[in-house]
Protein backbone atom coordinates (compact mmCIF):
# COMPACT_ATOMS: atom_id res chain seq x y z
CA UNK A 1 0.00 0.00 0.00
CA UNK A 2 1.95 3.22 -1.20
CA UNK A 3 1.88 6.60 0.71
CA UNK A 4 -1.22 8.17 -0.95
CA UNK A 5 -3.54 5.44 -0.21
CA UNK A 6 -2.55 4.87 3.35
CA UNK A 7 -2.89 9.28 3.00
CA UNK A 8 -6.67 9.00 2.00
CA UNK A 9 -7.86 6.18 4.58
CA UNK A 10 -6.09 8.18 7.02
CA UNK A 11 -8.42 11.42 5.58
CA UNK A 12 -11.54 8.98 5.49
CA UNK A 13 -11.22 7.64 8.69
CA UNK A 14 -10.94 11.26 10.47
CA UNK A 15 -13.36 12.60 8.43
CA UNK A 16 -16.13 10.20 9.30
CA UNK A 17 -15.04 10.27 13.27
CA UNK A 18 -16.09 14.47 12.75
CA UNK A 19 -19.36 13.60 10.91
CA UNK A 20 -20.58 10.96 13.80
CA UNK A 21 -19.67 13.72 16.44
CA UNK A 22 -21.25 15.89 14.83
CA UNK A 23 -24.18 13.66 13.86
CA UNK A 24 -24.71 12.68 17.46
CA UNK A 25 -23.46 14.66 19.95
CA UNK A 26 -25.25 18.51 19.22
CA UNK A 27 -28.77 19.41 19.35
CA UNK A 28 -28.71 21.00 16.14
CA UNK A 29 -28.02 19.95 12.82
CA UNK A 30 -25.25 20.58 11.12
CA UNK A 31 -24.14 20.55 7.48
CA UNK A 32 -22.07 17.38 8.08
CA UNK A 33 -24.80 15.85 10.14
CA UNK A 34 -27.06 16.61 7.34
CA UNK A 35 -24.64 14.88 4.75
CA UNK A 36 -23.99 12.39 7.14
CA UNK A 37 -27.95 11.92 7.02
CA UNK A 38 -28.36 11.84 3.31
CA UNK A 39 -25.45 9.10 3.12
CA UNK A 40 -27.51 7.25 5.76
CA UNK A 41 -30.78 7.04 3.70
CA UNK A 42 -28.50 5.37 0.78
CA UNK A 43 -26.67 2.74 2.23
CA UNK A 44 -29.61 2.11 5.20
CA UNK A 45 -31.92 0.11 2.33
CA UNK A 46 -28.11 -2.25 1.94
CA UNK A 47 -27.81 -3.15 5.29
CA UNK A 48 -29.98 -5.80 7.44
CA UNK A 49 -32.18 -4.29 10.20
CA UNK A 50 -30.30 -5.86 12.80
CA UNK A 51 -27.12 -4.16 11.91
CA UNK A 52 -29.34 -1.34 11.73
CA UNK A 53 -30.74 -1.75 15.18
CA UNK A 54 -27.38 -2.43 16.80
CA UNK A 55 -25.56 0.72 15.44
CA UNK A 56 -28.28 2.86 16.63
CA UNK A 57 -28.39 1.61 20.15
CA UNK A 58 -24.36 1.70 20.14
CA UNK A 59 -24.96 5.40 18.89
CA UNK A 60 -27.45 6.10 21.82
CA UNK A 61 -25.27 4.69 24.61
CA UNK A 62 -22.36 6.66 23.25
CA UNK A 63 -23.64 9.68 22.92
CA UNK A 64 -27.14 9.93 24.35
CA UNK A 65 -26.28 8.14 27.91
CA UNK A 66 -23.74 9.30 30.45
CA UNK A 67 -20.58 7.19 30.44
CA UNK A 68 -16.76 6.60 30.33
CA UNK A 69 -15.39 5.20 26.78
CA UNK A 70 -14.52 8.87 25.44
CA UNK A 71 -12.82 9.85 29.00
CA UNK A 72 -11.13 6.26 28.39
CA UNK A 73 -10.56 6.70 24.53
CA UNK A 74 -9.02 10.72 25.23
CA UNK A 75 -6.82 8.49 28.06
CA UNK A 76 -5.61 5.90 25.48
CA UNK A 77 -5.16 8.49 22.66
CA UNK A 78 -3.13 10.88 24.61
CA UNK A 79 -1.10 7.52 26.45
CA UNK A 80 -0.08 6.79 22.63
CA UNK A 81 0.69 10.35 21.70
CA UNK A 82 3.36 10.38 24.67
CA UNK A 83 4.67 7.35 24.22
CA UNK A 84 5.91 7.92 20.87
CA UNK A 85 7.11 11.01 22.16
CA UNK A 86 9.07 9.68 24.83
CA UNK A 87 10.05 6.16 23.00
CA UNK A 88 11.38 7.65 19.04
CA UNK A 89 10.62 11.24 18.87
CA UNK A 90 12.43 12.72 22.05
CA UNK A 91 16.12 11.11 21.01
CA UNK A 92 15.72 12.08 17.36
CA UNK A 93 15.07 15.66 18.37
CA UNK A 94 17.96 15.64 20.66
CA UNK A 95 20.24 14.19 17.92
CA UNK A 96 19.00 17.51 15.99
CA UNK A 97 20.31 19.80 18.10
CA UNK A 98 16.79 20.94 20.47
CA UNK A 99 17.41 21.85 23.84
CA UNK A 100 16.51 19.51 26.63
CA UNK A 101 14.54 22.46 28.16
CA UNK A 102 12.37 22.73 25.54
CA UNK A 103 11.73 19.05 25.01
CA UNK A 104 10.38 19.08 28.55
CA UNK A 105 7.99 21.55 27.81
CA UNK A 106 5.27 19.06 26.86
CA UNK A 107 5.97 17.21 29.75
CA UNK A 108 5.31 20.08 31.87
CA UNK A 109 1.97 20.98 29.90
CA UNK A 110 0.65 17.39 30.29
CA UNK A 111 0.98 17.80 34.15
CA UNK A 112 -1.56 21.22 33.87
CA UNK A 113 -3.74 19.94 31.25
CA UNK A 114 -4.31 16.55 33.67
CA UNK A 115 -4.66 18.79 36.15
CA UNK A 116 -7.47 20.89 34.77
CA UNK A 117 -9.07 17.95 33.17
CA UNK A 118 -9.50 16.22 36.48
CA UNK A 119 -10.84 19.52 37.88
CA UNK A 120 -13.56 19.57 34.53
CA UNK A 121 -14.58 15.81 35.25
CA UNK A 122 -14.95 15.77 38.84
CA UNK A 123 -16.14 18.82 39.42
CA UNK A 124 -20.01 19.63 39.73
CA UNK A 125 -21.16 22.12 36.86
CA UNK A 126 -23.80 23.65 38.94
CA UNK A 127 -27.07 21.07 39.23
CA UNK A 128 -29.85 22.25 40.73
CA UNK A 129 -31.20 20.93 44.07
CA UNK A 130 -33.98 21.76 46.30
CA UNK A 131 -31.70 23.36 48.81
CA UNK A 132 -30.10 25.64 46.67
CA UNK A 133 -32.69 25.98 43.80
CA UNK A 134 -34.38 29.18 45.70
CA UNK A 135 -31.52 30.96 45.79
CA UNK A 136 -30.34 30.17 42.34
CA UNK A 137 -33.59 31.73 40.81
CA UNK A 138 -31.86 35.16 42.02
CA UNK A 139 -28.61 34.86 40.43
CA UNK A 140 -29.46 35.90 36.62
CA UNK A 141 -32.97 37.69 35.45
CA UNK A 142 -34.91 36.35 32.73
CA UNK A 143 -34.77 38.09 29.64
CA UNK A 144 -38.24 37.43 28.33
CA UNK A 145 -37.00 35.78 25.01
CA UNK A 146 -35.27 32.40 25.61
CA UNK A 147 -35.85 32.16 29.73
CA UNK A 148 -39.34 33.46 30.80
CA UNK A 149 -40.49 33.27 34.29
CA UNK A 150 -41.94 30.09 35.66
CA UNK A 151 -41.35 27.71 33.46
CA UNK A 152 -41.18 24.33 35.05
CA UNK A 153 -38.81 21.16 34.42
CA UNK A 154 -40.88 18.39 33.82
CA UNK A 155 -38.42 16.18 35.44
CA UNK A 156 -36.81 18.01 38.02
CA UNK A 157 -40.13 19.59 38.71
CA UNK A 158 -38.24 22.54 40.09
CA UNK A 159 -39.10 26.40 38.13
CA UNK A 160 -36.07 26.61 35.74
CA UNK A 161 -34.10 29.29 36.79
CA UNK A 162 -32.69 31.97 33.80
CA UNK A 163 -29.96 30.29 32.21
CA UNK A 164 -30.39 26.76 33.18
CA UNK A 165 -31.14 23.92 31.12
CA UNK A 166 -32.24 19.90 31.70
CA UNK A 167 -29.80 17.90 30.83
CA UNK A 168 -31.29 15.20 29.19
CA UNK A 169 -27.77 12.61 29.06
CA UNK A 170 -27.04 13.48 33.00
CA UNK A 171 -30.77 13.89 34.15
CA UNK A 172 -30.60 16.77 35.98
CA UNK A 173 -30.74 20.91 35.22
CA UNK A 174 -27.42 22.82 35.73
CA UNK A 175 -26.96 26.63 36.06
CA UNK A 176 -25.64 28.65 33.02
CA UNK A 177 -25.73 25.36 31.01
CA UNK A 178 -23.04 25.21 28.34
CA UNK A 179 -23.41 22.08 26.89
CA UNK A 180 -22.56 18.39 27.95
CA UNK A 181 -19.31 17.08 26.64
CA UNK A 182 -18.49 13.47 25.99
CA UNK A 183 -14.97 13.95 26.23
CA UNK A 184 -14.77 14.51 29.95
CA UNK A 185 -18.56 12.52 30.40
CA UNK A 186 -19.69 15.58 32.41
CA UNK A 187 -21.73 18.78 32.17
CA UNK A 188 -20.62 22.45 31.22
CA UNK A 189 -22.48 24.84 33.71
CA UNK A 190 -21.44 28.02 35.62
CA UNK A 191 -19.19 26.20 38.15
CA UNK A 192 -16.76 24.55 35.72
CA UNK A 193 -16.66 26.59 32.45
CA UNK A 194 -13.82 27.79 33.48
CA UNK A 195 -11.87 24.85 33.74
CA UNK A 196 -13.14 23.71 30.60
CA UNK A 197 -11.59 26.68 28.92
CA UNK A 198 -8.36 25.69 30.39
CA UNK A 199 -8.43 22.16 29.40
CA UNK A 200 -8.98 23.09 25.88
CA UNK A 201 -6.24 25.68 26.06
CA UNK A 202 -4.09 23.53 27.72
CA UNK A 203 -4.91 20.53 24.54
CA UNK A 204 -4.28 23.02 22.44
CA UNK A 205 -0.56 24.01 23.66
CA UNK A 206 0.36 20.41 23.94
CA UNK A 207 -0.33 19.43 20.46
CA UNK A 208 0.91 22.82 19.25
CA UNK A 209 4.39 22.55 20.89
CA UNK A 210 4.92 19.33 20.40
CA UNK A 211 3.60 19.76 16.16
CA UNK A 212 6.41 22.09 16.28
CA UNK A 213 9.06 20.11 17.94
CA UNK A 214 8.01 16.92 15.62
CA UNK A 215 8.23 19.43 12.31
CA UNK A 216 11.61 21.10 12.88
CA UNK A 217 13.26 16.88 13.61
CA UNK A 218 12.06 16.63 10.30
CA UNK A 219 13.14 20.15 8.28
CA UNK A 220 16.52 19.81 10.26
CA UNK A 221 16.45 15.91 8.86
CA UNK A 222 15.81 16.87 5.57
CA UNK A 223 18.20 19.85 5.86
CA UNK A 224 21.02 17.60 7.08
CA UNK A 225 20.67 14.79 4.77
CA UNK A 226 20.60 17.39 1.65
CA UNK A 227 17.23 15.53 0.19
CA UNK A 228 16.32 19.02 -0.88
CA UNK A 229 19.23 18.64 -3.62
CA UNK A 230 18.86 15.00 -4.74
CA UNK A 231 18.06 12.99 -7.87
CA UNK A 232 15.68 9.84 -8.45
CA UNK A 233 15.10 7.80 -11.97
CA UNK A 234 11.62 8.22 -12.60
CA UNK A 235 9.41 4.87 -14.54
CA UNK A 236 11.59 5.98 -18.16
CA UNK A 237 15.28 5.87 -16.55
CA UNK A 238 15.60 9.87 -16.58
CA UNK A 239 16.66 11.68 -13.82
CA UNK A 240 14.49 13.59 -12.05
CA UNK A 241 14.94 16.58 -9.39
CA UNK A 242 13.43 15.54 -5.85
CA UNK A 243 10.05 17.50 -5.12
CA UNK A 244 7.45 18.09 -2.20
CA UNK A 245 5.76 15.06 -2.36
CA UNK A 246 8.76 12.92 -2.89
CA UNK A 247 10.12 13.99 0.49
CA UNK A 248 7.16 13.91 2.26
CA UNK A 249 6.46 10.30 1.44
CA UNK A 250 10.22 9.54 1.76
CA UNK A 251 9.70 11.31 5.44
CA UNK A 252 6.52 8.81 5.81
CA UNK A 253 8.72 5.60 4.93
CA UNK A 254 11.21 6.40 7.01
CA UNK A 255 9.30 7.44 10.09
CA UNK A 256 5.83 6.34 9.58
CA UNK A 257 4.94 6.60 13.15
CA UNK A 258 6.48 10.13 13.78
CA UNK A 259 4.59 11.18 10.55
CA UNK A 260 1.05 10.16 11.74
CA UNK A 261 1.52 11.73 15.10
CA UNK A 262 2.60 14.89 13.68
CA UNK A 263 -0.67 14.79 11.03
CA UNK A 264 -2.81 13.62 14.09
CA UNK A 265 -1.84 16.62 16.29
CA UNK A 266 -1.99 18.91 13.46
CA UNK A 267 -5.74 17.65 13.24
CA UNK A 268 -6.46 17.68 16.72
CA UNK A 269 -4.60 21.42 17.33
CA UNK A 270 -6.91 22.80 14.32
CA UNK A 271 -10.07 21.33 15.45
CA UNK A 272 -9.80 22.51 19.27
CA UNK A 273 -7.99 26.04 18.07
CA UNK A 274 -11.34 26.67 16.57
CA UNK A 275 -13.58 25.45 19.15
CA UNK A 276 -11.17 27.08 21.69
CA UNK A 277 -11.54 30.52 20.07
CA UNK A 278 -15.94 29.84 20.10
CA UNK A 279 -15.85 29.33 23.29
CA UNK A 280 -13.69 32.43 23.91
CA UNK A 281 -15.76 34.56 22.02
CA UNK A 282 -18.73 33.09 24.18
CA UNK A 283 -17.02 34.05 27.10
CA UNK A 284 -16.03 37.52 26.01
CA UNK A 285 -19.73 38.02 25.14
CA UNK A 286 -21.13 36.22 27.72
CA UNK A 287 -23.00 33.70 25.97
CA UNK A 288 -23.54 30.09 26.18
CA UNK A 289 -23.23 27.83 23.48
CA UNK A 290 -26.77 27.00 24.66
CA UNK A 291 -28.18 30.11 23.99
CA UNK A 292 -25.87 30.58 21.14
CA UNK A 293 -27.79 28.18 19.59
CA UNK A 294 -31.17 28.80 20.58
CA UNK A 295 -30.80 32.68 19.52
CA UNK A 296 -30.17 32.05 16.16
CA UNK A 297 -34.25 30.63 15.76
CA UNK A 298 -35.40 34.05 17.45
CA UNK A 299 -35.82 36.85 14.91
CA UNK A 300 -38.13 39.67 14.72
CA UNK A 301 -41.56 39.22 15.68
CA UNK A 302 -42.61 41.31 12.62
CA UNK A 303 -40.69 39.10 10.09
CA UNK A 304 -42.13 35.22 10.41
CA UNK A 305 -44.31 34.08 9.20
CA UNK A 306 -46.72 37.39 9.09
CA UNK A 307 -44.95 38.99 6.15
CA UNK A 308 -42.91 37.54 3.40
CA UNK A 309 -39.72 39.51 4.08
CA UNK A 310 -37.34 39.80 6.71
CA UNK A 311 -36.29 43.17 8.44
CA UNK A 312 -32.65 44.14 8.04
CA UNK A 313 -31.16 44.47 11.46
CA UNK A 314 -27.58 44.68 12.72
CA UNK A 315 -26.51 42.23 15.47
CA UNK A 316 -24.05 43.44 17.91
CA UNK A 317 -22.77 40.61 20.00
CA UNK A 318 -21.48 42.69 22.43
CA UNK A 319 -25.29 44.32 23.52
CA UNK A 320 -26.78 41.07 24.67
CA UNK A 321 -28.85 41.04 27.48
CA UNK A 322 -26.28 39.38 30.12
CA UNK A 323 -23.32 41.21 28.22
CA UNK A 324 -21.81 43.39 31.32
CA UNK A 325 -18.78 44.47 29.31
CA UNK A 326 -15.54 42.05 28.66
CA UNK A 327 -13.53 42.05 31.83
CA UNK A 328 -16.93 41.74 33.77
CA UNK A 329 -17.87 38.53 31.66
CA UNK A 330 -14.61 37.32 31.87
CA UNK A 331 -14.67 37.43 35.34
CA UNK A 332 -17.76 35.94 35.69
CA UNK A 333 -16.45 32.50 33.60
CA UNK A 334 -13.81 32.50 36.60
CA UNK A 335 -15.42 33.58 39.79
CA UNK A 336 -18.97 32.37 39.05
CA UNK A 337 -21.92 34.58 40.42
CA UNK A 338 -23.65 33.69 44.36
CA UNK A 339 -26.98 34.69 45.25
CA UNK A 340 -26.54 37.83 47.35
CA UNK A 341 -28.08 36.45 51.05
CA UNK A 342 -29.04 38.63 52.99
CA UNK A 343 -28.77 38.67 56.55
CA UNK A 344 -31.01 38.45 59.47
CA UNK A 345 -30.45 41.41 62.07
Amino acid sequence: MDFLTLFGVYVAVVLTCIALICKYSGHQQTPLGRLFDSVTRVVSPWIPQYLQSICYRAMHRLFHQRNNFFLYMHLLLEIAVYAEFSYEIFGFCLDMGTSLISLCVPYILLALKSYVFYLCCSRDPGTLTKENHTAQLKVYRYDEKLFQKGIRCPTCDLVKPARSKHCRVCNRCVQRFDHHCVWVNNCIGAQNTRYFLLYLLSVCAVAGDISVLIADMLVQTVVRTGLLHAHYLDEQGQQQPVGPLFVIQHLFLTFPRIVFTLGFLVFVFFLLAGYSMFHMYLALVNQTSNEWFKGKGHSCQHCYPHSGHRCRTSYNPFSGFYHRGILKNLGEIFWPLCPVVKKDN
